[in-house]
């Protein structure tokens, strides 16, 4: 493993007050809740401990065993960047993306796209301000695309602040694909910059209430919560990134700007195998009836391998990924300080790796999100 880990998944864990104090004050006032109602049990009782508790975080002694926990908000840096930089060192990170953790209730499901960008304006400042003080945190910022020329100015402005990915909704914008014309800018801007995009959990819907109703208690989500990931999730939690990338990769997005660079994150692997020999089928078998197939220069699957990347979660079989998908295809990330990252990401992915070569488990813990965001 190289001396330096690139961890592809890693939160901030908000408070109340701060997304609204990065927001312009015409937009401050139209701000949402944070919605800790989602956030499990207890969530607010804890709030009121929390000053005391991050204040002890300044002084604690912090080692490797800081991965195992605690979680959420007690963990150490959870919203405190000095100490995140000391949890960097004990975990031996030379590169982390750091993403929100529940911002997007503030703004996220405004229809009022003044609150939906000022929202996402007021967070990619946030992200950028917790990230500035250690070049080893890596902000992602937000970037809805349901007006395109709106879009457009926040990632201009976005990429002025420095973000180093933005996190882009898996979900459909409005009534139009992600690969329509009118969005050729986006991808444009991302690929002159060299920034990528990333696919993230939340970003797109998880199964509908009524398939978690079967007339039988509804059991508590992995935080204890209401709104999170449960087991009828996971296995269809990638289906509205896997559409996203499909039409990326079929409508000729990825052919025309070969500098783009994108990442699903905490949304699994085991899809991407099936996901890409589904995309190769595709081009194989429409390619008569659809002329952009035609237009392709390369297979699908050659697309995925040149410019996308996923993070496996510790419980999938990373062996096999790597096995059936090529070394190139996936990356390491603990969510910190997330629960789902589990507490023993190290040698959890360092014993399914063993017996590779070094240059297959250098890429996965270190080279391939390098290559995202291009650190070399």
């Amino acid at each position: 493993m190289p001396v330096g880990v690139f961890d592809a998944d890693s939160h901030v864990m908000e408070t109340e007050e701060w997304l609204p104090s990065f927001a312009d004050p015409k937009v401050r006032s139209r701000l949402r809740g944070l919605g800790l109602d989602n956030a499990g049990a207890g969530a607010k009782t804890l709030m009121e401990r929390l000053p005391s508790v991050w204040a002890g975080h300044r002084d604690q002694e912090i080692g490797p065993e800081v991965i195992a926990g605690p979680k959420g908000w007690l963990a150490p840096g959870a919203l405190d960047p000095a100490v995140r930089s000391r949890v960097l060192d004990a975990l031996g990170i030379g590169a982390q993306l750091v993403f929100p953790t529940f911002s997007l209730s503030h703004f996220g499901a405004s229809k009022d796209t003044e609150v939906l960008y000022g929202g996402t304006r007021a967070l990619n400042r946030a992200m950028c301000a917790f990230c500035e003080s250690d070049p080893r945190l890596k902000p992602v910022g937000f970037l809805p695309l349901a007006e395109p020329a709106r879009a457009a100015a926040a990632l201009d402005e976005a990429i002025e602040l420095g973000v180093a990915a933005v996190w882009i909704p898996s979900d459909m914008p409005g009534d139009i694909s992600p690969a329509h014309v009118d969005l050729e800018g986006v991808w444009a801007r991302l690929a002159g910059a060299g920034v990528p995009f990333v696919l993230h959990v939340g970003g797109g819907k998880l199964l509908a209430r009524a398939y978690h109703n079967n007339g039988r208690p509804r059991p508590s989500d992995w935080l204890g919560g209401g709104e999170n990931m449960r087991a009828k999730d996971f296995p269809v939690v990638h289906h509205s990134p896997e559409r996203f990338l499909a039409c990326l990769v079929l409508d000729g997005v990825l052919e025309r700007h070969p500098a783009l660079r994108g990442a699903a994150v905490e949304l699994g692997a085991s899809w991407v195998p099936a996901f890409v020999r589904n995309l190769d089928h595709a081009q194989r078998n429409f390619s008569k009836f659809e002329p952009l197939l035609g237009e392709l220069s390369l297979k699908p699957s050659e697309y995925v391998a040149r410019q996308l990347k996923f993070t496996p979660f510790p419980f999938e079989d990373t062996r096999w990924l790597v096995e059936q998908g090529g070394p190139q295809l996936f990356m390491f990330s603990t969510d910190y300080p997330h629960p789902e990252g589990g507490r023993h990401p190290f040698e959890i992915f360092t014993g399914a790796l063993e017996g590779f070569a070094t240059d297959v488990q250098e890429r996965f813990f270190w080279g391939n999100g390098a290559e995202l965001l291009g650190l070399g």
